[in-house]
């Protein structure tokens, strides 16, 4: 008989691909997310990069650290491939968001983290840019959902109630992160 191995990832990715849904519990989306499960589970894709993660975070109570390292690295700023942790809650408010949105299709990510280069280039180049943007502090995504409309994912994010949600209807994407809670943009 042969012996198996899994390597925690493995592991992971098993287990993600058969998870039903994600279930984040924050403490201002509880009521929308009571009951929902114990597994937080994120799908995103990334074009610039050539990459997708399908990727189980947390269960039981528990963040799952090397998931949270997958995740990181992947939200990477994509221009100089730059990595700063990313905020946990901004990862939930993401995974709650999708769940309201009632699909399988994953996130597109334009941007997570930014570099201080990266915010100052895209700054000098749009008002739109924050001096001080929470993308520095991996602590917000912009995402878009081909199969919803720019308003359906600022709706679904808003009802989180958990952070900002800013709408950008002509780049077609929404903002998301987990700052005050505040919402801007049309």
């Amino acid at each position: 008989m042969t012996e198996m191995t899994f390597s925690r990832r493995a592991l992971l990715r098993a287990f993600a691909a058969t998870a039903v849904a994600a279930a984040p519990v924050m403490a201002n989306a509880t009521g929308l997310l009571r009951g929902a499960g114990d597994v937080r589970r994120i799908r995103m894709y990334n074009g610039r990069a050539g990459e997708s993660i399908d990727m189980i975070y947390w269960i039981e109570g528990e963040y799952i650290a090397p998931a949270l390292e997958e995740i990181t690295y992947f939200m990477r700023d994509w221009r100089n491939d730059a990595v700063h942790s990313i905020d946990a809650r901004t990862i939930d408010i993401l995974t709650a968001a999708h769940g309201l949105l009632d699909t399988s299709e994953p996130y597109m990510l334009l941007s997570g983290y930014r570099s201080p280069e990266t915010n100052a280039m895209l700054r000098s180049r749009s008002s739109g840019v924050a001096r001080n943007s929470l993308h520095m502090q991996g602590e917000a995504a912009d995402v878009r959902v081909t199969s919803r409309s720019v308003g359906q994912v600022f709706e679904a994010a808003r009802a989180c109630n958990a952070g900002g949600v800013g709408r950008y209807s002509r780049s077609n994407f929404v903002h998301m992160d987990c700052g005050p809670v505040r919402t801007w943009g049309g």
